[in-house]
Parts: C-alpha cells; structure tokens; sequence
C-alpha cells in the first residue's frame, strides 16, 4: 500500500502540539500543600531560561491580583472610617463595594495558581477553567453589592439619616475613586492581554468602584448645598451603575463558560490555513478557551497523492501558522483528509 492510500485508510492525519506544557516532565506538590505553595511560592518551568507564554500570563496575572488586593483594602479601609464618623449612605455603598472587589481578588489568586497545575489523568485538558469559575465568583460579588447598595439607599430615603463630616466624605470618595480607577486599568490593560476574562470582569468592576466614588463625592456637595437627599439619591444611582456593569460581566463570562470566541480569532484561523499552497480547503476551524488560553482543531483537505510523511509536515506547518497568527493560542489539533475521504462523526 502507498504512503497515500495508508493516509486514506487510517481515516486522517492529524498533528497536535502543545505549546502551554513545553515538556516538562517534574513532579508538581500535590494536594492542599501543593496548591499553597503554589500561591505563595510560584512553581517555575524555566529550568533552560525558557518562560513559555502560558506560564507567564499566569505569573501576571497573580502579580495583578496581588498588588489589586493590597489597594483596595486599603482604599476600602480608609473609606470605612469615614462612613463611621459621616454617616453617608452613598460613601457606605462605595465602600461595600470597594470590600467587595478587594474580595474577588482571593477566588483570582487561588485560580491562577490551580491553572498552573499539570494536567492529570482526570483532569487530562489541565486546571485552566478553575479560573472562569473564579469569574462566576467575580459576577456573584458584583450581584451581591448591587442588592447591598441599593437596600441601604432605599433605607435612607425612607429612613433619612444626617450625613457628617462633608468635607472628609468628598476627600474619601476622591481617594476610593483614584485608587479604584489605577486598580481598574492595571486589571483591564494585563487581562486583556494574557486573555483573561475573569481578571477583565474584575477590572471592570473596579473601574465602577471609581465610577461610584466619583458620585460619593457629588453627594457630598449636595448636601452642603441644602440637598439631603442627594446622598440616598446617588446611593440608588450608583446601584444603577452597578446593575450595568453586572450585566456585562455576566455576558462575557458566561459566553466564555460556553466556549464562545471572538468570530475574528476565527477568521483569522481561516485565512491562515486557506492561504497555505499545500490546503486544498478548510472543511472546518474550532477554537475554545481554556481559562486565558486558547486551543484550536482545525480539518484541512490535502492531494490525496500526498505521502505520509509529506501530510504530517504540511499539518506541522499549518499548526505553526496557527500558532503564529492567533493570539493566546496554547495547543493545536491538525487533521489533514485527502479530498476524496470524509471526515470522522464526532
């Protein structure tokens, strides 16, 4: 039997590589031990010097999540001590809300760590998604704040209560708004570019954790100008906000939980295969992400007088066109058909 006619008969050639695990073959610490250490003592694989791109997103983003936790407390305690002393509805709501987020970094933290984890034979596609659950969690606390802020709002209009110390709940509603919006573009800017929706989502709500405490500050000058209902008032306005931000949180992190893709990463997974000389056509391209990185399958048509070794080569390239084109792409399937055989049912 030729080359051709054996590629034929075994149904398909198909390449796979991945470019998350790099090879490394250690033993990771397993167990409670070993996701604590991997939290507090990052695991490296650059034992050549050699960082793959899935290891380092990871490291940036615990880095984010580290540094964002430690702001936001603060933030959120300063601002504490203030609600004490004014009585402010809108600030309290801010400040739950700044607690809140400082919160959703832990779930982040603890899933950046488990999605470093080597893959097991239970979990053989590896821990990455522990990190869209941490999304959930993410969308579940801005939820959560939205219900607290709005109760305490509506509370206050029925209930009103005198607020205090104006002045001090101006200059808390400014801090919580400079150190929500730094926290806010130092989770969108990494998030985005590891790929990470979870850490986005958090970003997100921290940028109306800035939003919020923008409106603290004008609920403090309304009512210096004879307005006390312009603090529950904004209290019920920044709930609004909340709500908002919540519904596009939701979007993206259940689209993501439904392995949903932006269509021009497929797109251009298309153009790169079709535009290969040795492509005859691209029966199908699928990509899904896992936790912020990305896998690909992809079904070409090639010469059914291809050899063998020539259709591995031509599937080899085309993984690394793929690789090379579609950003955050970790691990590539390639199947190559000759053009007269149809592919498998899946």
């Amino acid at each position: 039997m030729s080359d051709a006619r054996a590629c034929a008969h075994n149904g398909s050639h198909h390449h796979a590589h991945d470019h998350g695990r790099s090879g490394h073959e250690h033993e990771h610490p397993k167990g409670v031990r070993g996701l604590v250490r991997e939290i507090f003592s990052p695991h490296s694989h650059d034992a050549a010097d050699s960082v793959d791109a899935a290891l380092t997103s990871s490291v940036a983003g615990m880095r984010v999540v580290k540094v964002s936790l430690a702001g936001l407390a603060g933030t959120a305690v300063f601002q504490l001590v203030i609600v004490a002393v004014s009585g402010s509805v809108a600030l309290a709501a801010d400040t739950i809300h700044n607690f809140s987020d400082a919160l959703t970094a832990v779930p982040l933290w603890i899933a950046f760590a488990v999605g470093r984890r080597a893959a097991t034979r239970r979990y053989n596609y590896g821990f990455g998604r522990a990190e869209d659950l941490a999304g959930l969690f993410v969308v579940a606390m801005i939820a959560l704040s939205a219900m607290v802020a709005g109760y305490e709002a509506v509370t206050r209009l029925i209930h009103s209560v005198h607020v205090g110390q104006l002045g001090w709940v101006a200059a808390a509603g400014l801090v919580g708004f400079v150190g929500n919006e730094l926290v806010a573009v130092y989770r969108l800017r990494v998030g985005r570019r590891i790929g990470s929706v979870a850490l986005v989502a958090d970003g997100l709500h921290a940028r109306t954790d800035g939003i919020t405490s923008l409106a603290v500050v004008f609920s403090a000058v309304g009512v210096a100008l004879g307005y006390p209902l312009a603090d529950p008032i904004i209290g019920l306005l920044i709930t609004v906000v909340i709500l908002a931000v919540l519904a596009t949180a939701a979007r993206d992190v259940f689209r993501r939980l439904m392995d949903g893709v932006d269509p021009s990463l497929l797109d251009a997974a298309e153009e790169a295969l079709v535009g290969r000389a040795e492509v005859l056509a691209v029966r199908s391209v699928r990509l899904r992400w896992i936790g912020h990185r990305l896998q690909a399958d992809a079904e070409l048509d090639i010469d059914p007088t291809t050899s063998l070794a020539e259709a591995h080569r031509i599937a080899h390239d085309a993984e690394h066109e793929l690789t090379r084109t579609v950003p955050k792409l970790d691990t590539a399937v390639i199947h190559a058909y000759p053009t007269h055989e149809v592919a498998p049912a899946r």
